[in-house]
């Protein structure tokens, strides 16, 4: 289903921490007019400092998107009044940074990540496994749903899907597929999921990890690889420009805008859909009142008339569960993930 445009309530201010009364002379305290006694004026708990949002990957990808669209939503709503950064840390399609945020940043309330399924996906695979998972982390909020894309350069031999999955069946060492994420991740999954569906052994198909669908892109332009799997959202103004084909999506509808004419998996005959939902996460020993903070301020977010500008411009269509949902969603995702994996001999 489609994203519609819910009808947007105005977004509204943090609640200033009221002064009992008139502030006396000394600027830090206040009167009681009650019982006429002076009482200390209170800070507030949460936020204390300024705020970072990683995105575990290079710039351009959909965490990047994703953190840098809470950032500014967040900055021009004035939900937020710390300044928030967006700090890129790639590495592993996003396993490197989740090792030190499930260890050193586990009580820093003032650092959040932006995560997708590979937080399900490299807890679970076999190869290059995490040891932490969304378990390792307090789950925020769900923001978007995206789909994957099968990308290939403007000028390329491949017409179709079939094209592509026909040349692996007959040599999978003539085609390179990249993707934005380690062997066993997310990227993977949606390149080698119509390869199995196909009937070839997925293991078999020639994989090239990047750190990030940035970097991916940049590769499949520069002649490095010869079709790359990433986020839909991600590749519209490539499509725009005339740099690059979409040959099919892993949403079970067509899409809309740049990708509007683009066949689906099932349209190609491959019986697959792949989600990529995306969330904010804080650290596992969050504070409650920055758990407070976040699950109020999200929800207050994604009904602004920024957060939706934000969402047509990046192609994202909206998807919203807040924490305790969120948390649910991610259980049984978890499930799926580990069958998919299962499925394709790669699971742990």
């Amino acid at each position: 289903m489609k994203w519609k445009k819910f009808t947007t309530i105005a977004a509204t201010s943090l609640l200033a921490l009221s002064l009992a009364a008139c502030t006396s002379s000394g600027g830090g305290s206040s009167k009681n007019e009650s019982d006429g006694t002076a009482t200390a004026a209170k800070a507030p708990e949460y936020p204390k400092n300024n705020i970072t949002i990683v995105a575990p990957s290079g710039a351009g990808g959909g965490w990047d998107l994703t953190a840098r669209a809470i950032a500014k939503t967040m900055g021009e709503t004035k939900l937020v009044d710390k300044s928030i950064t967006v700090e890129n840390k790639p590495g592993g399609g996003g396993a490197v940074y989740m090792a030190e945020y499930a260890t050193k940043e586990v009580k820093n309330d003032h650092v959040l990540l932006v995560k997708s399924p590979p937080i399900l996906i490299n807890h679970n695979k076999a190869e290059g496994n995490s040891p932490y998972g969304y378990k390792d982390t307090t789950p925020l909020a769900q923001l978007t749903r995206d789909y994957g894309a099968i990308v290939v350069k403007a000028d390329s031999q491949f017409n179709t899907l079939k094209d592509v999955l026909e040349a692996i069946k007959a040599d999978a060492t003539t085609v390179t597929l990249a993707g934005g994420s380690a062997p066993g991740s997310m990227d993977h999954l949606v390149g080698v999921l119509p390869a199995f569906k196909y009937g070839i052994d997925p293991k078999t198909v020639k994989y090239v990890s990047y750190d990030g669908g940035g970097e991916a892109i940049a590769a499949l332009l520069g002649g490095n690889a010869d079709v790359i799997a990433t986020d839909a959202s991600a590749i519209g103004s490539y499509v725009k420009s005339g740099d690059v084909r979409v040959l099919a999506v892993s949403s079970l509808e067509r899409l809309e805008g740049e990708l509007a004419d683009v066949p689906t998996f099932q349209e190609e005959g491959i019986d697959a859909e792949f989600t990529i939902w995306r969330g904010l996460f804080g650290p596992k020993d969050m504070s409650e009142a920055a758990f407070n903070y976040w699950n109020d301020n999200l929800k207050k977010m994604v009904m602004t008339d920024e957060w939706t500008a934000e969402l047509e411009k990046n192609g994202w269509e909206y998807e919203y569960r807040d924490s305790a949902d969120f948390t649910s969603y991610l259980e049984d995702q978890d499930k799926v993930i580990v069958e998919l994996l299962t499925a394709l001999g790669m699971q742990k």
